[in-house]
């Protein structure tokens, strides 16, 4: 996949914030309730942040694809906003996961902001295209640069909008330094995707792709990126080889930094668990195949990983003395 087609060309749309633990949450819930929320002029007062921040929070429901514009808006310069079948399916009222408590939506909150069309086109490049491990934020900048500079018809964006979504970048996936005083949970709170620790700082000024298996990316969710990735690419065929889901620019072994190897052990226990997902070896190759579209199987197996979560977290809090299980529920 080329940068051309899974990104649109925005720059620094976020007003220079990294999406805040609850944003997400937050856009869907506004827009929910009030499709032209962010337009009215009393927005900051009823969102109860400030103006920038207001945009903010609209751009980063927007990336993550859990609100969108409605193209029924009789507004077209400023169409009114609606929640997407995911947001609706992730903080909805009965959603899967209404106040992220599970790691798994993370994980997936991830996968949306990188997956087609992804608004977020320099971190496109970081994940997809830069094949650096270690490196300082100004080799990313450069990098991002070149290859945005090269890019036709999309014209050169200002080199300060793409330094602001680097650092946007850094700011979301890395640790906070030790000398800001911001670690631990507080950290966290900064921005939840932290906890993927995607990036982290071997040393100061120098940041590290973190290669290899994650503890923490449940079986379910990176399966349903690799689907996803199949509904979004428009895959004619009925089966895919487990080396386009790893190498391929776009796809989840380059979103999760997963060799194939990897991606095959992860995704195996999900792929016996399911009916229509089948891997075969052919000769030098191992192939993912689907009887359903990929989407309606994605959906599925979000809605058996979700109910699973749920079943667990009651069962552990029904187990627990009456005066714990009322703490850790308010």
């Amino acid at each position: 996949m080329r940068l051309v087609d899974a990104a649109r060309p925005t720059f620094a749309r976020h007003e220079t914030f990294h999406p805040r633990y609850g944003w997400f949450r937050k856009a869907y819930a506004v827009v929910a309730e009030t499709p032209r929320i962010f337009v009215a002029k009393d927005a900051p007062v009823r969102i109860g942040v400030g103006k920038n921040m207001v945009r903010a929070i609209r751009f980063w429901g927007l990336a993550a694809k859990l609100i969108e514009e409605d193209p029924q808006s009789p507004n077209k310069r400023a169409p009114d906003l609606v929640p997407t079948s995911m947001g609706r399916s992730l903080f909805g009222d009965n959603g899967w996961d209404r106040y992220m408590e599970d790691p798994g939506t993370l994980w997936l909150l991830h996968w949306l902001l990188m997956a087609p069309p992804c608004l977020l086109p320099v971190w496109w490049l970081a994940f997809n295209e830069f094949h650096a491990v270690e490196f300082a934020e100004d080799d990313l900048l450069a990098a991002v640069t070149a290859q945005l500079d090269a890019t036709e018809g999309w014209g050169v964006p200002h080199r300060s909008s793409v330094g602001k979504d680097v650092t946007a970048l850094l700011h979301t996936y890395a640790p906070a330094e030790q000398s800001s005083g911001r670690t631990g949970f507080d950290d966290r709170l900064d921005c939840p995707l932290r906890e993927l620790n995607l990036v982290g700082r071997p040393a100061a000024k120098r940041y590290r792709f973190r290669l290899g298996p994650k503890s923490s990316l449940p079986s379910a969710i990176l399966t349903c990126a690799a689907l996803d990735y199949l509904a979004r690419t428009r895959t004619e065929s009925r089966k895919a080889a487990l080396s386009r889901l790893a190498h391929e620019p776009g796809a989840p072994g380059k979103a999760f930094k997963l060799t194939e190897a990897e991606l095959l052990t992860a995704i195996e226990p999900t792929v016996a668990a399911t009916e229509s997902l089948r891997l075969s070896a052919t000769i030098g190759s191992i192939q993912l195949s689907w009887s359903d579209t990929p989407g309606e199987i994605a959906r599925q197996i979000l809605d058996a990983y979700f109910d699973s979560a749920t079943c667990n977290v009651q069962e552990r809090s029904s187990r627990l003395p009456a005066a714990v299980a009322l703490e850790g529920g308010r």
